[in-house]
């Protein structure tokens, strides 16, 4: 058991490194034939290789979920940490979807993208933006909870100026906060925009406020990345 575990979970001995890349080869590989059913008029002999391929993957990646279950000292605690979810939901679309019409279950192909996750695992600098986000949760749940009152806000706001000039553009509440998220996230996609001087004056504004939305973030989250770097060293 002390050999498996320090296969799965050492990458710094020979064969913990060696089962790491095979596993990111493994991913990549998914990815790829995923992609690749996507094309049309394949033919039928390329489809049976790449179910062919996908069963093998599988397999592969359900031995590797086991086996990490197996050697986890808090077993529970991993099948629901992040990556033991991630795993288990790399393979479940297949058991999922195995004998079953697929036409109806397409959705569940889609799960398959979560094997890119995955990867995760094994960047060092993956890991350490995950303990930055830790380290700065607090401060961007209320930067969170603070845009959305902000959005909220900025919707009311242009919805107030707006409706009687553009009534189709601008018909309700929900209808403007499109517009506010286009407009706070500085995106401006321009589909509509205010002609009214007070919907001009009040977008404004909402830039301005806009440009902290967009950088205060990216400030917590570099101010993190750098505590986390330091706590690594």
């Amino acid at each position: 058991m002390q050999k498996i575990k320090q296969i799965v979970e050492d990458s710094d001995t020979k064969s913990g490194k060696t089962f790491a890349l095979f596993i990111q080869a493994l991913i990549i590989l998914s990815l790829v034939c995923f992609s690749i059913e996507t094309l049309p008029d394949l033919s039928p002999e390329s489809k049976e290789l790449l179910r062919g391929m996908e069963i093998f993957i599988v397999i592969i990646f359900t031995f590797e979920y086991i086996a990490r279950v197996m050697v986890a000292t808090n077993k529970p605690a991993f099948i629901f940490s992040f990556f033991g979810v991630v795993d288990l939901l790399a393979i479940l679309p297949f058991y999922l979807t195995t004998g079953l019409d697929l036409r109806s279950l397409r959705s569940f192909r889609l799960l398959r993208l979560i094997r890119i996750f995955k990867l995760a695992r094994y960047s060092a600098a993956a890991r350490r933006f995950h303990r930055a986000f830790i380290i700065a949760k607090e401060e961007l749940a209320l930067f969170l909870f603070s845009a959305m009152i902000i959005l909220y806000l900025a919707g009311v706001g242009i919805y107030h100026f707006e409706y009687p000039a553009q009534p189709d553009a601008f018909s309700s509440v929900f209808h403007s906060l499109w517009w506010a998220v286009a407009t706070l996230t500085t995106v401006g996609y321009g589909d509509i925009y205010p002609i009214t001087t007070g919907g001009k004056i009040f977008t404004f504004f909402i830039l301005i406020v806009g440009l902290g939305i967009v950088s205060i973030p990216a400030g917590l989250v570099a101010s993190a990345l750098s505590k986390a770097r330091e706590m690594e060293e």
